[in-house]
């Protein structure tokens, strides 16, 4: 609890001065002022964040966790639940959506086991699993309270690793099958939405089964009670371990400076519980991208981000964090690298 509070505590507003010098060099560049649209608000909101107008953001890397959930026996998802245990070696090996994405852009890729539901180490994975998955969150809380703070510090840990070996933005992603219906929990919850406005079929449950969803999370919102203005609460009632490690690297990527690119859906409900424990932590969020699963805009709209990029995604791992790295690079080359109108010999 010492690092999680600690941690909160010292997350600080942007630097204005910064903003301001980088926009003065936005304006005087060699185009109209506002025209390359949220390229210009991307350098500035990065200069904010590094304290300074000028940054590096070539080492990239993204911070994956993976974990299972009890209410998936309540069928709320059309697959196997070992399919997180089978996918997830494969995010540092380059072969599925976020490895292969992230491997393009030149990104590395952490993927930490915070609690898939096995006894045996997942090739490549790091191991800081908690237990082999949530309680069902159907018939009482996901996990204790100390689990849940347990799950934000090991995200806080690996943000500071990160940090430490010099990764200058950081992007978060996650495995874990049915973990559309805790997020969905998490978004109605701070929302005070019925559960059926936020409901989507995330990795493709029959649209038949989309009221039975929604019923069951309504129903363990109902049991549990999670207090919406408490976000440790709202974890330890309706959540996932890997849900709370990534609300974790955006505390821990917040109170050391350093840009964290949101993923999809998933990524949403971290990001709300971040935003719980510090609301100064937004401004530290860079959306990468609109997912397709619904409750999208609900939670976008709570956190007031304007993703980057529209591609109708709803892969999650990460996959849309990735893509966006290369938009952030392109935003800070042109910034750095176009020319100012007193530097162009006119005819």
């Amino acid at each position: 609890m010492y690092l999680l509070e600690n941690i909160s505590k010292n997350i600080y507003s942007l630097d204005k001065n910064s903003i301001q010098q980088a926009k003065d060099r936005l304006d005087t560049l060699i185009k109209p002022k506002g025209s390359l649209g949220k390229i210009e608000d991307i350098c500035m909101q990065l200069a904010g964040i590094y304290g300074t107008a000028k940054f590096d953001t070539s080492k990239k890397a993204i911070i994956a966790f993976a974990g299972d959930h009890g209410v998936y026996e309540e069928g709320v998802a059309p697959d196997p639940q070992d399919i997180t245990q089978l996918q997830f070696p494969n995010f540092t090996k380059g072969l599925c959506g976020v490895g292969a994405l992230s491997k393009f852009v030149g990104a590395d890729v952490i993927a930490v086991d915070v609690g898939v539901n096995c006894d045996h180490k997942l090739d490549g994975v790091r191991d800081y699993k908690i237990r082999k998955g949530t309680s069902n969150m159907a018939k009482g809380a996901a996990m204790t309270r100390e689990e849940a703070i347990k799950c934000l510090e090991i995200g806080i840990e690996m943000a500071e690793e990160c940090i430490e070996k010099g990764y200058k933005v950081i992007g978060i992603g996650e495995m874990g099958i049915c973990n559309t219906t805790p997020s969905s929990a998490i978004i109605s919850v701070i929302d005070g939405c019925d559960p059926a406005i936020v409901t989507g079929i995330g990795a493709g449950l029959k649209k038949e089964r989309l009221k039975h969803k929604a019923d069951t999370i309504r129903n363990a919102i109902e049991l549990n009670k999670p207090n919406p203005d408490d976000g440790i609460d709202i974890l330890s009632k309706v959540g996932g371990f890997e849900i709370g490690s990534m609300a974790g690297v955006i505390l821990g990527c917040s109170a050391n400076k350093t840009p964290v690119v949101l993923d999809g859906f998933i990524s949403y409900a971290a990001a709300l519980l971040a935003y719980k424990i510090n609301p100064k932590s937004r401004e530290y969020m860079i959306a990468s991208h609109l997912s397709a699963e619904a409750g999208t805009q609900k939670a976008l709209e709570m956190l007031d981000l304007s993703p980057v990029l529209n591609m109708d995604m709803r892969l999650g791992e990460g996959s849309g964090a990735a893509l966006a790295f290369n938009i952030i690079e392109a935003s800070n080359y042109a910034y750095q690298n176009m020319a100012t109108f007193d530097e162009v010999e006119w005819v």
